[in-house]
């Protein structure tokens, strides 16, 4: 489900949450699917509970996973959209965009990664 890598420089919680969110994005894991528990998903990867529901916590901000008292938490299908993220989301995309003109992609092949990038979601 999750790996970590423990050279990265990022957090495991983000590491984690990307890996989580990266499932959900992709429909691996489908709206309503339960995720594990937090101490399941923690044994499993021999990590500190706490930093599990730190990354569960992050995703249900950011309206990825709901949890429901006494039954755990699952995997939202239709998130509300977070204002912030989404315009982070955009600013990150606009320096990829000019970072990719600037070594030289052109208009042309930048639409054809956005073409592509569609059909992973799909």
């Amino acid at each position: 489900m999750i790996s970590l890598n423990y050279r990265d420089t990022s957090p495991i919680y983000e590491q984690i949450k990307n890996g989580l969110k990266k499932l959900i994005v992709s429909k691996a894991l489908k709206e309503n699917d339960k995720l594990p528990s937090v101490r399941s998903l923690a044994m499993d990867l021999a990590i500190n509970p706490n930093t599990i529901q730190k990354a569960y916590n992050e995703l249900e901000n950011e309206g990825y996973i709901y949890t429901v008292p006494g039954k755990g938490s699952f995997a939202s299908g239709n998130f509300q959209v977070d204002k912030r993220r989404l315009e982070e989301l955009k600013r990150h995309v606009r320096e990829m965009i000019a970072e990719l003109r600037f070594m030289g992609m052109s208009h042309e092949e930048l639409l054809q990664l956005l073409e592509e990038g569609e059909g992973d979601v799909k």
